[in-house]
């Protein structure tokens, strides 16, 4: 996976509080993302404080990416403020089981909160829809071990674009359906305008991955590739100043700023189960 062009490093904070279930796989996961940083050409700074979600600490980032999080936290003002102004966001595994009252991240979400999982157990991921970042490196048919979620509606009600589908024929689920998530199954999607924005605000991409369960899985590269693949493409919206001078968030610390191609535009829940 090349670098972001010859632009200077992206920021991004991951956020990785946890109100509720806490994935062990956490630090890995971090520790993972920032021994692969220079091959997207981005800085990772991390927090689990709510308190720094203010408007003047994030627009120093070009993306944020929460990490297994859960439950409610403060902040919201700011991360509305911070969508609103072109900031990416990136949402992984348990992600979708936070924030479940507050209506713009869940538009940010593709509308998808996490309803239940069956078992830790093998299945088969296939690959769909067009070709993305995030599974260019993927077999079609790939073999994982992880929670396949099931999801409270379909991402695509939303625009999303899924990109990864649970193959439900290599795996035993014998929870109970309530919602309709859409078929195929979804487990990965992106956003070209994340849904949270208010009407009339820059908007910045979007993307989730519901896989990430396991130490293991942090350390496996095919993994990252999907997730670090998805972080390249939201950083490429051209919303922020990764790699648009004009922009209003981002790292400010960059000197040189190319321009990709792709470039964003203005665009004007029942209890669940727990993640574990």
């Amino acid at each position: 996976m090349s670098p972001l062009g010859k632009a200077a490093p992206g920021r991004i904070l991951i956020y990785s509080r946890t109100v509720g279930f806490r994935h062990d796989s956490i630090p890995t996961a971090i520790q993972s993302l920032r021994n692969h940083s220079t091959t997207i050409n981005v800085v990772f700074d991390q927090t689990e404080d709510p308190a720094e979600f203010t408007d003047e600490n994030l627009q120093k980032y070009d993306a944020l990416l929460f990490l297994s999080t859960t439950g409610e936290s403060d902040g919201k003002t700011a991360l509305q403020s911070y969508l609103n102004k072109g900031g990416n966001f990136v949402a992984v595994h348990s992600a979708s089981d936070s924030l479940r009252n507050t209506t713009f991240y869940g538009k940010e979400l593709a509308g998808s909160y996490f309803d239940y999982h069956p078992a830790l157990q093998n299945a088969t991921v296939d690959v769909i829809g067009p070709n993305h970042p995030s599974t260019s490196g993927l077999p079609s048919a790939w073999k994982v071990v992880d929670e396949m979620y099931n999801f409270v509606s379909d991402p695509r009600s939303l625009g999303a674009v899924v990109v990864l589908a649970a193959n439900e024929s290599s795996y035993v689920d014998d929870g109970t359906r309530k919602f309709d998530q859409g078929t195929p199954h979804p487990i990965a999607w992106f956003q070209e305008h994340g849904a949270g924005v208010d009407i009339g605000d820059v908007s910045g991409r979007s993307f989730y991955t519901g896989l990430g369960h396991l130490n293991e899985t942090w350390q496996d590269e095919l993994f990252l590739s999907h997730v670090l693949g998805g972080i390249q493409w939201t950083l490429l919206s051209n919303t922020t100043l990764a790699f648009n001078a004009t922009a209003l968030v981002g790292n400010m610390d960059n000197e040189s700023r190319t321009t990709p191609t792709g470039a964003a535009t203005s665009q004007s829940s029942p209890s669940p189960s727990t993640p574990q």
